[in-house]
């Protein structure tokens, strides 16, 4: 077998190490960026705060982490100067480290067109008329408006159907929508799924997406989405209400509207656990006897009397942001395969709003998971395999996965994905002795995970929460959706010393610090952990790298059956 002359590369890693860094200068001097009033903000070095580690490996990744972790990434929003910081960093990293520039035009970035889409106060409206009266809800308080990405204002009022969960599941005999008439009429549905739900299906049909598309398929003019108390147990409507006027995001088409969009949907909504009764009102049953029969299974739609009014306000914008796209080429005939490793760089910024700290700095979402990889990107530089190893720091996970779209329907010509190794958010703020494979059941990487695992010494566990669907909530799904078999790499959940909790820890970081400022470096992040994580998974890129065959999903497996032929490369 042959090896590409690694020379070259070197020198070219160094030229683009030296001018990435000016790029950064540029940004951070005086009087850059959008905020040039204002100076750059620079955390306090948190190190005394977290432990400490003698590993080379766990000291580069607490050192990458600080940096996309710092103020002055000002939380990595998708589209900002911040989020443009911390991508040059990554650049110059897999610069440093031999890897060669995978994105456009021989560069290390791929651009990411966006349309950027914030609702508005004024003008939004969801009002229930029934039985010769009118019930207005509360902004705020009893439902918010979504983003509308096809027009500047909206206004739709249609009889309305309630459709359970909103679920068209043949497979195994379930069909909300049996019975029902959808056409030029307002969807009311639950979030979620049966609890019934295997664990597979339960995944695919909670995601919102699925249910719009759904409801737009059978002529819906408009959607409510009420959240039921499982649903708010997990994101309270306090927080949903404070991030509401956030931005939002989809991929943008050439044509300059939305990709994938539903535009025969004109108006979407949610309405909180403590309205859901104004909703209902004066129908069938009443919001409680729907929660109650959601969770025995026994829910039925029905029809609504009345009609309900939606109305709202966005404004809209076009934008663009940045993927990092890198590749350590194969060293033989299947170099033109390649084994796709993905963190997301972005992050949620500095929300309007609050008192205080601003900066939603997102240290272990995903600062650590792209410092992993980077990581793991090092190690692997060391050891070329058969196929192309591809490193892509995402934009857009925090907005639907946006940046994993647009990388796997245009790679480029850095390779045929075959496999994607998927790394985000892991939870290590207590010592563990194992890790966490999101989808091992799924594909034969299962097998490959659990043979590693067993090679390095580290116990495999299966996700924790698995009522939290995961699989279709991170960048791998967009593969999965491209027919790619994926696995999702996290934080393990058995304690190492038999005190500290790891499944504790990361009950408490998803109640106290998801998505909040706390999130930053001065956690007491396991460095040790991160860099076993890293250790597994460039071994397992290893594995799949020289292996003669490309990972299959497993026989009659749900998403690979479902997915199956997505793919066209």
């Amino acid at each position: 077998m042959t090896t590409t002359p690694r020379t070259p590369r070197v020198v070219l890693a160094a030229l683009v190490v030296v001018a990435l860094l000016l790029i950064g200068w540029w940004w951070l001097r005086p009087g850059a960026g959008p905020q040039a009033d204002s100076p750059v903000p620079v955390a306090a070095d948190p190190a005394d705060a977290v432990p400490q580690s003698d590993d080379p490996a766990a000291q580069r990744i607490a050192a990458d982490l600080r940096r996309l972790a710092d103020d002055s990434m000002e939380g990595r929003e998708t589209g900002t100067r911040g989020h443009d910081l911390a991508a040059a960093y990554v650049a110059a990293q897999f610069a440093a480290a031999g890897l060669e520039p995978a994105g456009d035009d021989g560069g290390f970035f791929q651009t990411v067109p966006l349309l950027r889409a914030v609702p508005q106060a004024d003008g939004a409206r969801l009002a229930v008329t029934r039985g010769g009266r009118s019930i207005e809800l509360k902004l705020g308080e009893q439902f918010l408006p979504w983003a509308n990405f096809h027009a500047g204002a909206h206004q739709v009022e249609a009889p309305a159907v309630f459709v359970g969960h909103a679920i068209h599941a043949p497979d195994i005999g379930h069909d909300d929508f049996a019975g029902l008439e959808l056409a030029g009429r307002i969807a009311v549905l639950l979030t979620g799924a049966p609890q019934a739900f295997d664990d597979q299906h339960r995944a695919y049909h909670s995601a919102l997406q699925e249910k719009l598309a759904a409801v737009a398929a059978r002529g819906a003019v408009g959607a409510v989405l009420v959240s039921t108390p499982e649903s708010e147990a997990r994101l309270p409507w306090t927080r949903q209400r404070a991030s509401w006027q956030n931005a939002a995001m989809r991929l943008r088409g050439e044509d300059g509207g939305p990709v994938g969009g539903l535009p025969m949907l004109q108006a979407v909504a949610t309405v909180g656990v403590a309205a859901a009764d104004l909703v209902f009102a004066d129908g069938e049953r009443p919001a409680a006897e729907l929660f109650d029969a959601a969770r025995a299974g026994t829910l039925r739609g029905f029809e609504l009397p009345g009609t309900l009014l939606l109305a709202g306000r966005t404004t809209i914008d076009g934008m663009a942001s940045r993927n990092v796209v890198a590749r350590l080429p194969g060293t033989d005939g299947l170099g033109g395969e390649a084994v796709v490793h993905t963190a997301h760089l972005d992050h949620v910024g500095m929300p309007a709003g609050g008192e205080g700290d601003r900066i939603h700095n997102g240290a272990l979402d995903n600062a650590l998971g792209v410092a992993i990889m980077l990581e793991a990107a090092r190690t692997l530089a060391t050891a070329p395999t058969r196929r192309s190893q591809l490193f892509v720091a995402l934009t857009g996970e925090e907005q639907g996965l946006l940046g994993a779209q647009w990388f796997v329907d245009r790679p480029g010509a850095a390779g045929t994905p075959v496999a994607n190794i998927n790394i985000d958010m892991p939870v290590l703020l207590a010592p563990s002795t194992d890790i966490v494979a999101i989808g091992r059941e799924h594909s034969s990487l299962g097998d490959a995970i659990d043979a590693v695992a067993q090679e390095l010494g580290v116990e495999v566990s299966d996700d924790p929460f698995p009522e939290e669907v995961a699989f279709v909530r991170s960048d791998h799904y967009a593969f999965v959706r491209a027919g790619i078999p994926a696995i999702y790499l996290d934080g393990g959940v058995i304690s190492a010393d038999g005190e500290r909790d790891p499944k504790r820890a990361l009950a408490y970081y998803l109640r106290n610090c998801y998505h909040q400022p706390c999130d930053d470096a001065t956690q007491p992040i396991q460095y040790d952990d991160a860099a076993r994580l890293a250790r597994v998974s460039a071994a397992l890129a290893t594995r799949i790298g020289n292996d003669d065959a490309r990972p299959q999903w497993r026989q009659g497996d749900f998403f690979g059956t479902r997915f199956a032929g997505a793919s066209t490369r």
